[in-house]
C-alpha cells in the first residue's frame, strides 16, 4: 500500500539521509519526499513510500523512533501516485476548459494532489457561527455572506469517498486554515469569496495510522487553487441552480 509519512527532523547534513535508511531497512520503498519547511534549525518532510501490505506499521514507526531528534507528525494511506504541485496548472486549466463541470473537477482532485481522503464543496450560511459557537466578530475583510438567517449548510458536490451523512467543521469567519474536528478528522478549509462557498479537505485516522493535520504550506496551496478556480468560474459560483447534494451535519468543535 501507498502510505505518507511526516516526519520532522534536524535540519543538518545528514539527517535526511538517515531517515530515508531507516525507512528502507524497514521494508519501504521510497518514491518522493517533500520538504513542506525548514525554519529554526527543524525541517518537516514528507516520506511517500510503498509499504508491504502484510506489515505492521508498528515497525516503521519503532525504526524512526531510534533516530535522535526525529518526530513522527503522522503516517496515513495516500490516494494513488504522488502528485506534485506541477499539476495545480493542469488541474486549472481542465476546470477551465469545461467550466460547466469546474467545481466537481476541483473537488475530485484536490483529494489525490494532498493525500487526503475526501473533499467538498459546502454553501455556509452567514449566521452559522452564532448557532454553533459563542458570537465571534468576523474581520472587515472577510467575504460577505448573502444567505437568509436560519438556513444550513448545504454540499453542492463531494468526491467519492466522502462519508454520509457529511460532517462539516464550523468554519465561520471564512479564511484558509487547518482545523481538527471532534472526531479528531484533520481539515483544510478555503473560501472561494462568492456566496459563501467553502472547500473542505479532510483526512481521517483508521486503526493504526493518525493522520498529520495539514501544514501551513498545504493549506496555502489550497487557497491558491481556490482563488484561480473562482477567478476562472466566476459568476458560475453563484448560480442557484447549481444541485445540492446534501444538507451538511455540524461538527460540534
Amino acid at each position: 500500500m501507498l502510505l505518507r509519512v511526516r516526519v520532522t527532523l534536524p535540519d543538518r547534513p545528514g539527517a535526511l539521509g538517515q531517515v530515508a535508511r531507516t525507512l528502507g531497512v524497514a521494508g519501504a520503498d521510497i518514491v518522493q519526499v517533500v520538504v513542506l519547511e525548514r525554519l529554526g534549525g527543524r525541517a518537516v518532510d514528507d516520506f511517500t513510500v510503498v509499504w508491504p501490505g502484510a506489515s505492521r506499521v508498528e515497525r516503521l514507526l519503532a525504526g524512526l523512533a531510534t533516530i535522535p531528534g526525529v518526530q513522527v507528525d503522522g503516517v496515513w494511506r495516500a490516494i494513488g501516485a504522488p502528485v506534485s504541485g506541477g499539476h495545480d496548472a493542469e488541474l486549472l486549466a481542465q476546470v477551465a476548459a469545461n467550466p460547466a463541470d469546474g467545481l466537481a473537477t476541483l473537488v475530485d482532485a484536490v483529494p489525490a494532489l494532498l493525500a487526503a481522503d475526501w473533499a467538498a464543496a459546502a454553501v455556509v450560511p452567514a449566521d452559522w457561527a452564532a448557532r454553533t459557537a459563542a458570537p465571534r466578530p468576523v474581520p472587515a475583510d472577510e467575504p460577505s455572506l448573502r444567505l437568509p438567517t436560519g438556513s444550513e449548510p448545504t454540499v453542492t458536490y463531494a468526491s467519492w469517498r466522502a462519508p454520509s451523512p457529511l460532517h462539516l467543521p464550523e468554519v465561520t469567519p471564512l479564511r484558509a486554515r487547518p482545523m481538527i474536528g471532534a472526531d479528531k478528522t484533520r481539515y483544510a478549509v478555503a473560501p472561494f469569496g462568492r456566496a459563501g462557498l467553502v472547500l473542505v479537505i479532510a483526512r481521517s485516522d483508521d486503526a493504526e495510522l493518525p493522520a498529520a493535520a495539514f501544514h501551513i504550506t498545504e493549506v496555502d496551496r489550497i487557497a491558491q487553487l481556490v482563488r484561480a478556480a473562482a477567478v476562472i468560474l466566476g459568476d458560475r459560483l453563484d448560480r442557484t441552480d447549481v444541485p445540492t447534494v446534501a444538507t451538511a451535519v455540524i461538527d460540534p468543535s
